[in-house]
This record gives structure tokens, sequence and C-alpha cells, in this order.
């Protein structure tokens, strides 16, 4: 009988950088002949951007039978786990040597972990929780406020992004402090003071954008699961007596999701109006590709978390490079192109504006309204 297939998991909050620590393990992971990564990427929305990021970014296709995308849910939900399920099998034909499994931000992390202590096929050795020292820094005292935020939650009956907070963390075996160079030197130091009562048994460990070396997550060692199974047993009695049939769904949290769909580009003023006048508290995340008529030629990623955005350019649209006339494409490169844009918009081709936008389910359509506006 073959051993069980090694698993990684990256979990943390929205926007806290799992994605970019997933690219960077599989540029890494070029350097090892011997290593054949799989990946799973899980996402809150029916948008799959974290999955067409890696597709763009050239270091795993989609259509490779060693990546599997899970969107419009958590990984920890009664569907999420049967195709993580069926995931697993896919990656044993494909001769996979490591799973890496990217959850969305409002994963619970108990379901999974149980489904993987059960599961004969598989080991868990790495449950990396990706932290996001800025957002802690600003809106959680360091950190400090988490716990008793969670405590009070929990002893009116409910549930809030405070618990999520904490229980992804009390479930690592290595936190992972994203985002190091936004904050100075002593902010890091008071936040890692802070969440390390929350779990005194995981390693803490800095980092910016992803530099976490690949060979110290594949060296980690078997999950302890014995540890957390009291913390896994408590929570799910709390559920049932609470009547919540599963700690996995954001609506636990009270966290929604909205999509924003439109072929025609935003006007950067109008964008930049939006993002200083209707971005509330509780909008956390909202990432996608978009266009800009002074620059229709760059497809473009938005990439906000909490107060902060991020534009970068991550391709060309394929109109451009059809209305490019000094690329001398070939005439059936050209046609090539015609009927892939076939179904396009008439107008803009290929170009489209497609985010995601996730947060409090209060507020969360008076900033989607704006976007769309």
């Amino acid at each position: 009988m073959a051993a069980p297939l090694p698993v990684t998991i990256l979990n943390g909050f929205l926007g806290a950088g799992k994605t970019t620590l997933l690219q960077s393990l599989l540029v890494q992971a070029r350097s090892h002949p011997d290593l054949r990564l799989a990946v799973i990427v899980n996402e809150m929305s029916t948008l799959d951007v974290d999955g067409r990021i890696l597709d763009s970014s050239e270091v795993m296709s989609r259509e490779d039978t060693r990546f599997v995308s899970i969107p419009a849910g958590s990984i920890s939900g009664p569907e999420g786990l049967t195709r993580f399920s069926e995931a697993v099998a896919q990656f044993h034909s494909a001769a996979a040597t490591h799973i890496l499994v990217e959850t969305s931000g409002s994963t619970h992390p108990w379901p999974l972990l149980e489904a993987i202590r059960v599961h004969d096929d598989i080991a868990l050795h790495g449950f990396l929780s990706v932290v996001d020292t800025v957002t802690l820094a600003m809106d959680y005292d360091l950190g400090r406020a988490i716990l008793p935020a969670a405590s009070r939650h929990l002893a009116s009956g409910n549930r809030g992004i405070e618990n999520l907070l904490a229980e992804q963390i009390m479930f690592a075996n290595r936190i992972l402090l994203s985002k190091m160079d936004r904050v100075p030197m002593e902010k890091l130091r008071q936040v890692a003071e802070a969440i390390h009562p929350i779990n005194p048994g995981a390693d803490i460990v800095a980092m910016k954008w992803g530099n976490v070396k690949l060979a110290d997550v594949l060296a980690m060692p078997a999950y302890d699961h014995a540890r957390v199974a009291t913390l896994g047993a408590e929570l799910t009695e709390w559920d049932e007596k609470q009547g919540v049939t599963s700690m996995s769904g954001a609506s636990d949290y009270r966290i929604d999701s909205v999509v924003i769909a439109d072929p025609r580009p935003f006007h950067p003023q109008r964008l930049w109006d939006v993002y200083n006048h209707f971005l509330g508290e509780g909008i956390y995340r909202s990432k996608g590709f978009f266009w800009l008529p002074s620059r229709d030629k760059l497809q473009l990623l938005w990439n906000q978390t909490a107060g902060s955005v991020g534009l970068e350019i991550v391709n060309y649209w394929k109109v451009a490079a059809l209305e490019d006339e000094t690329l001398n494409l070939m005439p059936e490169e050209r046609e090539s192109l015609r009927q892939t844009l076939l179904e396009r918009s008439p107008e803009f081709g290929d170009r489209h504006c497609r985010l995601t936008v996730i947060g409090e389910k209060d507020g969360l359509h008076t900033f989607a309204d704006a976007l769309r506006d």
C-alpha cells in the first residue's frame, strides 16, 4: 500500500496573502524536479479569480490534472468536502507527490481537518495560518482585541469575524504574519506577542510577498490531530446547542459576496471617488479583473483588502492583440483570435470588468452599487 500523500493547508482570513504565498511556493517548486505539487484553490465567490491569477502567472495552468478549483463556497462545507475527496483521487492518478490547499478566507478549519484525519490516502503536515499583520494592527488593537470579542460573541450565542480569526489561528501548527514590510518592527513584535497566547504551540514566522522557503514547508512534521481534538469537540458541541448545522458557512459570520460583471471600462476618476467615499470597514475583500479606457490594451487586476487597494497589470486583452498591427500576426493567428472573440461584446471584445466583493451583509451592496455606477 502506498504511503499517504502529504497535504499542506494555506488558511487565513480574506486578503491575508494566501494566493501570493501559493504562487511563491509553486515558483520554487520549479527547482525541485522530483516534486510534483498538486493544488486545490477554494474561493467563496463564483468567480475563479485565484485560479485565473495562477493561470496568468504561468506557474500552473488550470488545465493541469494536478489543479482543482472549488469556487462558490467553503471547502469545509459538505459539498466542498466531497469535491476535496474527488480531487485527492484525481491527484493520486496524476502521480502527485504533495498537495497544497488554499482555502477561502471564510473557511473554518475544523471540518476540513476532520476529513483529512479519517482519509486513508492523505496525511496532513502543515497547517499554515496566514495572518494579515496590517489588519490586526489597525482594526484589532494589534491582535489583542480578538479573544475578548470572540468570547463576547459566544456568550451571546453568536459567532463573529473575531471567532473566525481566532479559530483559524488556534488550529495552525505554523502562523505566518504577512505584510511585515508594511508595519514598523515594533508593531510586528507586538502583534506576534498578542496572538501567541491564542496558540502557544505554533511557530510564528513573519513574511512579505510569500517569501517562505518551500523546503521548510515540505519538511514540516505530521500534524498533531490530538492537540486540537478537544477544541474541535467543544466547537462542535457549541454548534449543536445553537442549532447550527455546520460551522463552515460564511453566513454564520454574516459574510456575503456580490459579483460585478460588466463589459464597460471603469472611469478612472469615478473609480477613485468610489474608493475614497464608499469603501466602508465592513468591506473585507474585493478582487477581480478590469480595464480602463486610458489603458485599453491591458488586463488589470483589482486586489483590495480592508483599506488598501492594489492595482496591477496581469495580461493583455486578446482584442488588443488583434488590433495591434505591429505584432505581425500570421493570417491564421488573426483568424483564430477573431473566432475566439465572436461571442464577446461587439463594442469591447474580451475586455470586461468582473469583480467579486466580500464583506458584511450590511453595507456590502452600497459599495457594490457604487462600483456599478
